[in-house]
């Protein structure tokens, strides 16, 4: 558990819909960035509508909506760093996990892709683990590889998705924290 987490134990109790606890907020245009200790109910209630808007540039999930769930509450919560980005409304439209030097999660609200939310969450990222970054995203995905190239990820491996749950070809990008701006 990250440092700033081990004064208190992340809650299990179910929270209403949109409702969380916050430990730190980003100030900056758009939506706000938020680290989260205490989630259960804010992800998105519906994952395939963001499934069916990504159809054709990432293998179908291995895992269902409510199997989602149940790991970001028994995993996620306790052991990693969780960031969301809220919008205006309220609702999450942006989704951030880190978990020592790799971002294991990156997801944008399909309605939101190409206003900030992505690369908002990135530059986060980078500030976090200023010493460098590491993720893999799906070889389908060419926008993705687009977006991490731009922030100044390269490629360091490829694999045919042996070792993935989705067994689709993956890359492995890294970013070697030489500058928040890259």
């Amino acid at each position: 558990m990250p440092a700033d987490q081990a004064d208190r134990e992340p809650s299990t109790e179910p929270l209403a819909a949109g409702e969380a606890e916050s430990r730190h907020e980003s100030r900056r245009p758009g939506p706000a960035l938020t680290k989260y200790v205490n989630f259960i109910a804010v992800l998105p209630a519906n994952g395939a509508h963001a499934r069916r808007a990504a159809d054709g540039t990432i293998p179908p999930p291995a895992h269902d909506d409510d199997d989602v769930r149940a790991w970001f509450a028994s995993h996620v919560v306790r052991d990693a760093e969780l960031w969301l980005a809220v919008g205006r409304a309220g609702t999450v439209v942006g989704v951030l996990v880190l978990e020592g030097p790799w971002i294991d999660q990156l997801h944008v609200e399909p309605t939101m892709t190409g206003q900030g939310v992505g690369s908002g969450l990135l530059e986060l990222a980078k500030r976090e683990r200023p010493d460098g970054l590491r993720l893999w995203t799906f070889a389908s995905n060419a926008g993705a590889q687009r977006f991490y190239a731009r922030h100044g990820f390269v490629e360091a491996h490829r694999s045919d998705g042996r070792d993935n749950e989705e067994r689709a070809p993956d890359i492995l990008y890294v970013w070697s924290g030489q500058g928040i701006g890259d």
